[in-house]
């Protein structure tokens, strides 16, 4: 028996909570802002040790999808699922069926995604129980956002180079990425074929091991990310990396990853700063995958070249946002904030005309 209740949160549109036992069903969907279009954000499914640091990753999520969207004029707020559950163990047809019923219910203030923990073939499964769903592994569809995502860190980390050293090839740089996932691993790739000097590591050790041997990259343990010496740190993992007990054991030049959340709190932007250390907003530099998800509700339907050429300019955002920062003395996270909200004030990129979801 499905049972959704609604959890009152202040700064949040609509928060819910669903669960039925019966299919092992136990998530929660975050709403943040619909100002400028209907949310949408990925859905996560991950074992959280408690119904407290799920609820608290969704609406941490949600937040920053608004902003993402909000920066990229993209015509669409901010949300955020997720379920606790095993991906590889927990996720079954019925559990992917049973939170589509969930979703069907906001009719459309709210879609889904692929996200950590979730695939595009995941997402025909909720389609066929609810129309609100993105990123489908169809012809019309965006499908696997994770290359553009990639593509979009990248072009991020160009904009780093041209900050930091007037120049925005990364060849011989030191770059080192934690988490090797549908994201990691295509950064990866892209770095070594720009001749980036790459240092890598992943919680399974045999990905980490089959990565390294296709481009010679230096293995780590995941407990010497943070303090590795390098150029660019790059968290492609899960959120909070930077943090106070961290900060102190950073020997990197700049923070640039895919990760969501990588600052725990917002003095961690500020200590960044404070060790001239230039850090690239997480919802700016990794907007990529939703700028491409976005795409597909063009009215003359998705083009990933349109795409592509959207995602270039998170390059722009950045460089913008870092010299905005320098001239005004503040933290980029706390520019990037106040960019995303001035959009949101002014209502700028939005949607002018509803979404169709026929496909």
């Amino acid at each position: 028996m499905l049972k959704i209740q609604e959890i009152p949160t202040p700064g949040y549109e609509k928060v819910l909570e669903a669960q039925d036992s019966e299919i092992g069903l136990h998530c929660f969907i975050a709403i943040h802002n619909t100002a400028i279009g209907p949310a949408m954000g990925g859905m996560r499914v991950y074992p959280y040790a408690s119904r407290e640091d799920a609820l608290t990753d969704a609406l941490r999520l949600s937040k920053a999808m608004t902003y993402k969207s909000a920066l990229a004029e993209n015509g669409l707020g901010g949300g955020k699922s997720v379920i606790i559950a095993n991906s590889k163990t927990d996720k079954t047809p019925a559990l992917l069926q049973g939170f589509a019923e969930v979703v069907n219910t906001l009719k459309g203030k709210y879609i889904a995604a692929e996200d950590v923990g979730s695939t595009p073939e995941d997402m025909a499964i909720i389609r066929t129980r609810t129309p609100y769903v993105g990123a489908l592994p169809t012809e019309k569809s965006s499908g696997d956002p994770s290359r553009f995502t990639a593509w979009g860190v990248y072009r991020g980390m160009r904009a780093v180079a041209r900050k930091l050293w007037n120049d925005e090839s990364l060849r011989k740089k030191i770059i080192a990425i934690q988490g090797l996932g549908h994201v990691g691993s295509k950064l990866a790739n892209i770095l070594f074929w720009e001749g980036a000097y790459l240092i890598l590591c992943d919680k399974d050790p045999l990905v980490t091991q089959e990565h390294a041997r296709l481009y010679g990259a230096q293995i780590i343990d995941t407990k010497d990310f943070i303090s590795i010496p390098c150029d660019i740190l790059a968290p492609c993992a899960l959120g909070g990396i930077i943090n106070e007990k961290t900060l102190p054991q950073l020997h990197c030049k700049a923070v640039a990853g895919a990760a969501n959340n990588q600052l725990l709190n917002a003095e961690a932007g500020r200590e960044l700063m404070r060790k001239g250390i230039l850090y690239a907003p997480d919802f700016a530099i990794n907007a990529g995958g939703i700028i491409n998800a976005a795409a597909e509700f063009d009215p003359q339907g998705y083009d990933p070249k349109l795409a592509r050429d959207r995602v270039n300019h998170i390059y722009d955002t950045l460089l913008e946002i870092f010299n905005k920062a320098e001239k005004e003395h503040k933290p980029a996270n706390q520019v990037a904030d106040e960019l995303a909200e001035y959009k949101l004030q002014h209502l700028i990129g939005k949607r002018q005309s509803p979404l169709s979801f026929a496909k």
